[in-house]
């Protein structure tokens, strides 16, 4: 790699291994010969990521054949008929031995093949008969009839994220120090907006610093929605392309900075702010959602079970006179902005030491949102361990 094209953060090569040796174990357990994967987003794309240290971004598909044994194969959007033969020792595509070139996108549906046969090919010129695909039932239908095809039994394909998900979830300790940095950029973005934000500016403003601010300390994908309205309606979380409203003197301001740091790990927080004094009414929603924060947490421990810890935050609520969580109001983050486990009554996979959870219970009145959120470490004894160290408050600006 050029020393003047040096990538922000990687991962290292004993991190990297550790990944690989950890997923061979269990593909062997299950006598698979290759997984296979596809992704096309750098938001909710870890797969791609976690197996290569390089993402797949901007719709561009960016598939990969990760071997029982042996060097992957990668094929990315680029010039038809183009192949690099690699060592699996290269400096910037580690581990992979070759990369074919197709140009593909997302919004083209006639183009969805084109990875898939390429990716056909290499299965057969590796004699590939039992695979394993991460996210068989979310990837083009023309990419997976393609792989099918290929495989010399007909039922030689078969949905893999229960071998990868468990082991992706639990964070290393490399890992882990990325995630820590990631909600420490988090905590200093949100100190940037309430030293700048004031009236008379416009929601899009003041997500933006918060945005500039994760940019310049390495952050490279993620989203910033801020939402202000008078006091006595919810100010919910809103998208960019709403964020024209001009704040007056005693508005407030919900604002969630979902980005990822230096390394591509994922963090989130959430806080409220007013640009005056606080309603009492605010102020109860917040002390609501604090309280089920913690009545969350008592519940994470290795060995729970997602769906118990659900079912106990819906009964808060309920005995709040609230509404039930019908989305999702906690989940795992890494690569991915929102990855397993999932807690609600759908997931399957237990919690576990070195998950990273965000969790942001929440309710939403006519008058009044209610939010938080922080991620936390789970440890040996539970969630212990606020990775945010932005107070838990409502923030006036007077």
């Amino acid at each position: 790699m050029s020393p003047d094209r040096q990538i922000l953060a990687r991962i290292s090569d004993t991190e990297l291994n550790r990944r690989w040796s950890a997923v061979r174990a269990a593909m062997a357990d299950r006598n698979i010969d290759a997984l296979v994967m596809q992704n096309t987003s750098d938001w909710i794309g870890g797969y791609v990521r976690w197996f290569t240290d390089i993402p797949a971004t901007n719709g561009y598909p960016r598939s990969v054949i990760f071997y029982k044994d042996g060097p992957m194969t990668v094929v990315e959007m680029g010039p038809f008929g183009q192949r690099r033969a690699l060592d699996g020792k290269d400096a910037l595509h580690r581990g992979v031995g070759e990369i074919f070139n197709t140009p593909s996108f997302a919004s083209i549906s006639y183009t969805h093949g084109y990875d898939g046969e390429l990716i056909a090919a290499a299965l057969k010129r590796q004699g590939v008969r039992k695979i394993g695909v991460l996210g068989i039932d979310q990837l083009p239908a023309g990419f997976i009839a393609a792989i099918k095809a290929a495989l010399p039994e007909p039922r030689g394909a078969e949905d893999a994220c229960d071998l990868v998900d468990p082991i992706k979830a639990i964070k290393s300790e490399e890992e882990i120090g990325l995630i820590r940095r990631a909600a420490a950029m988090q905590d200093a973005a949100f100190a940037e907006v309430l030293s700048k934000a004031r009236p008379s500016m416009r929601d899009f403003e003041i997500a933006g610093i918060a945005w500039q601010a994760c940019q310049n300390l390495g952050s490279e994908q993620g989203i910033t929605l801020g939402g202000s309205t008078p006091v006595g309606r919810a100010s919910v979380f809103v998208p960019r392309y709403r964020q024209n409203r001009k704040i007056e003197p005693g508005d407030q301001l919900s604002l969630l900075i979902e980005t990822n740091g230096l390394g591509g790990m994922y963090t989130e927080i959430a806080r409220t702010m007013v640009f005056g004094r606080a309603s009492a009414e605010l102020l109860d929603a917040f002390a609501t959602v604090e309280e089920l924060q913690r009545e969350t947490l008592s519940h994470m421990r290795p060995g729970a079970l997602p769906r118990d810890i659900a079912a106990a935050n819906d009964e808060a609520l309920r005995s709040r006179g609230l509404s039930p969580e019908l989305r999702l109001y906690s989940h795992g983050q890494g690569y991915d902005m929102v990855e397993r486990p999932l807690i609600r009554r759908d997931e399957t996979m237990e919690l576990a030491a070195g998950m990273n959870l965000a969790v942001h219970p929440g309710f939403e009145t006519p008058s009044v949102l209610g939010v938080i959120c922080d991620n936390y470490l789970i440890g040996p004894n539970g969630a212990g361990e606020c990775l945010h160290r932005t107070e838990k408050r409502i923030f006036e600006l007077t």
